[in-house]
């Protein structure tokens, strides 16, 4: 064979590889509103430099007519790239060949690229659109799927790993998404179940929509596994591009710096938050007066509203912040939102990201159906999170903390660097009507007037104890600031502990309670 012949058959495979599952399957692709496997590559990666590779492994399995079917990639594509300029690995699933089915060659794939990661310590990106296991290939699918799971492991907490839902995630394939980092859908496209539909109505006769079941809203609102929720896989994978630009290539890796205008808007914020503990308002008010303009990318924020989280910029410098949030179930901790904390409080601490946390939390949710449904299981993962995370750890308490609930949202007792709290926060055991209807039943129940006993004996705990003065007597608040003060404080304070270091007893790792 000459060089004409060699670098002609050469092209010829790369055309076969490229058009995948050939036009038609292309259009079909199209027809359900969906891109193409590398259509959606062209989108996440900055123009021009996403290099494949493995472009040409063939799945090497005949049987049940795979021969006919078997085309150059195998139903994905791997290689890597810049994404703001910051390499980055991917793998992106092709529908359009054998319906993106996950065999021998095709796991081989994704794993090899995720050893590559691994090895030069950047995120990588798997984009999912598959019918699952391929059934023509047995139980090397389903091998398949374990080594990607176990790279999934241990790669956890050492390079950022993020799972884009674009099409059908079925059966084991969920589970690679579940232990990454952060999970992205898209509205009428992403699907995600262990079952579908047809298993479920056969073995409990249940009706259901893939949407119903596990489609992207269901997982954003109900089940809390997916953590953004797009309109558009466009806007899906501009997301995916804006979540690594507050990320670093790895746990050892400085965070990256994107200077934008700096915003100080902490003179508003008695107008913001009202001093009566009984009037709400949203905390996403008191992230914004602080952070860089536009800056703040909330992680799910359609879950748990209870608790907000995400991520913000100070100087350009990425923070995480972890709130309560005073105008859903008045900002109490309950079983979702004690996950939601402690698992962005862990990534954060994975790579070294600072945490400024955002108290006004009466309580732990009381109620049977928490109580039922294990809040003191999910309750302590918050208070296990804190107290084992050591980043930079500064608390802000503006109004509310009473309870376990002071304790878990990151107390000076659980590890706290810098505790400040505003002139109207209140930190004691319990709310002053809850506190006299226990310590002052006797004086209420002997006295003439009840009610006016009562009122009396509100006034004087509210005196002693509803106020941060005590708590910064003993040296549990460090500063009493006043609101306008707020951004200035906290700069200062993600400053002097930019130093940090903290040393533990060994351990493989804490036993944190799941």
């Amino acid at each position: 064979m000459n060089w004409n012949e060699a670098i002609e058959e050469l092209e010829a495979r790369r055309g076969k590889a490229r058009l995948g599952g050939g036009q038609t399957a292309i259009e079909k692709q199209h027809e359900k509103g969906k891109l193409t496997a590398r259509e959606r590559l062209d989108i996440l990666f900055d123009e021009g430099t996403f290099v494949e590779i493995n472009d040409l492994v063939e799945s090497r399995i005949d049987d049940f007519g795979l021969d006919k079917k078997r085309v150059p990639g195998d139903g994905v594509i791997t290689g890597y790239g810049k994404i703001n300029g910051r390499t980055v690995f991917a793998s992106s699933e092709d529908f359009t060949v054998i319906g993106g089915s996950l065999g021998e060659y095709h796991s081989r794939k994704i794993v090899h690229i995720q050893d590559m990661a691994l090895k030069m310590k950047c995120p990588i990106v798997t984009i999912n659109d598959s019918g699952g296991a391929r059934i023509e290939e047995g139980i090397d699918s389903l091998s398949g799927y374990s080594g990607i799971f176990e790279r999934n492991t241990i790669a956890s907490g050492v390079i950022p790993q993020i799972a884009v839902i674009l099409g059908p995630c079925s059966g084991g394939a969920c589970y690679s998404p579940a232990i990454c980092d952060y999970i992205f859908v898209v509205e009428d496209v992403s699907k995600m179940f262990i079952t579908g539909p047809q298993v479920v109505k056969t073995v409990i006769g249940e009706e259901l929509t893939a949407d119903e079941l596990g489609g992207a809203l269901t997982h954003a609102e109900k089940s809390g596994v997916a953590h953004f929720y797009y309109k558009s896989e466009k806007n899906c994978l501009g997301g995916v591009r804006e979540l690594l630009s507050y990320l670093p290539d790895n746990n050892q890796s400085p965070l990256p710096v994107k200077q934008g205008k700096a915003v100080n808007h902490c003179n508003c914020l008695t107008n913001l938050v009202p001093d009566n503990k009984k009037k709400s308002y949203d905390v996403h008010d008191v992230i914004n007066a602080m952070i860089d303009r536009e800056s703040f990318f909330e992680v799910q924020k359609h879950w748990a509203k209870n608790a907000v989280v995400g991520f913000g910029r100070i100087d350009g410098n990425t923070v995480g912040f972890v709130c309560n949030q005073a105008n859903h179930k008045g900002g109490s901790l309950d079983i979702d939102a004690s996950d939601k904390m402690a698992r962005f409080i862990r990534f954060c601490d994975c790579f070294n990201i600072p945490i400024v946390s955002l108290v006004d939390v009466p309580a732990f949710l009381p109620g049977s159906e928490q109580e039922h449904n294990g809040i003191i299981r999910h309750g302590a993962k918050i208070l296990f999170a804190y107290a084992e995370a050591t980043v930079p750890k500064i608390t802000l308490i503006m109004r509310k903390a009473y309870g376990g609930a002071y304790i878990a949202m990151n107390s000076k007792h659980m590890g706290a660097d810098i505790v400040y709290a505003w002139p109207i926060a209140e930190i004691a055991v319990m709310g002053a009507s809850g506190a006299i209807n226990i310590i002052g039943r006797k004086q209420i129940n002997e006295a003439e007037d009840p009610e006016a006993k009562r009122a009396e004996l509100i006034e004087k705990y509210e005196e002693k104890f509803l106020n941060p003065y005590t708590a910064a007597r003993r040296g549990f608040v460090d500063e009493v600031i006043r609101p306008d003060e707020t951004r200035d404080k906290i700069v200062a304070a993600l400053d002097v502990l930019k130093t940090k270091s903290v040393s533990r007893p060994y351990k493989k790792h804490g036993n944190i309670p799941l």
